[in-house]
């Protein structure tokens, strides 16, 4: 078994069908990929959050959606890993990313919240930044709409033709995570890139 202890893998994003297909939920749909893959049926509901347990090959996951809005997922997520006597070192939070270009991927062992209220969210509750984190790139605006309303816009037609690309990669980076651990994770996918044609 590999030696990172990965089993709460969190998708952030943000509750209701307006916000479903939103630059910012794209947390959410690698866990709903995922969770296709993997027959893992994400329905039970408590701490505000919506979570399944299943196996992703030889490993026992937990997938979660917080159903809190993104800048108040922290408690959510901390109340959720305490439950099943997890630390940060069992989790793998999967977020969108503004400061990557559309479609990158980049893998991070810890760090700070680099302006993303949802990191920022989860460090306060846990006291931490010290969990892995996949970043998937939405880019930033190229005009000067603000960043709140892009990220909470839908992707454009361009983003949109190879989104499913962009999550099946992601998708393939946590679970080489899960099953390899993070260095060949990070060797594979890190900076890796689907690009809009």
């Amino acid at each position: 078994m590999p030696k990172d202890r990965f089993r709460l893998i969190v998708g952030l994003g943000n509750p209701g069908e307006a916000y479903r297909p939103a630059r910012h939920n794209i947390g959410f749909m690698v866990i709903d990929r995922l969770a296709h893959r993997h027959s893992i049926l994400v329905g039970k509901r408590r701490f505000e959050a919506v979570f399944g347990l299943g196996r992703v090959e030889e490993r026992s996951v937990i997938l979660a959606k917080p159903m809190t809005f993104m800048n108040l997922c922290g408690p959510a997520v901390r109340n959720l890993a305490h439950f099943f006597n997890l630390d940060t070192k069992d989790l793998l939070v999967i977020h969108d990313d503004i400061d990557l270009v559309f479609g990158k991927i980049k893998i991070k062992q810890k760090g700070g919240d680099g302006g993303h209220n949802g990191l920022k969210s989860l460090i306060e509750a846990f006291g931490s930044g010290a969990f892995a984190r996949v970043r998937i790139g939405i880019g930033r605006p190229d005009t000067k709409q603000e960043v709140k309303g892009y990220v909470l816009n839908r992707f454009d037609a361009q983003q949109v033709a190879v989104l499913d690309k962009v999550i099946t990669m992601a998708q393939d980076a946590v679970e080489t995570l899960l099953l390899k651990g993070l260095t060949q994770g990070m060797n594979r996918f890190s900076g890796k890139e689907v690009g809009v044609k």
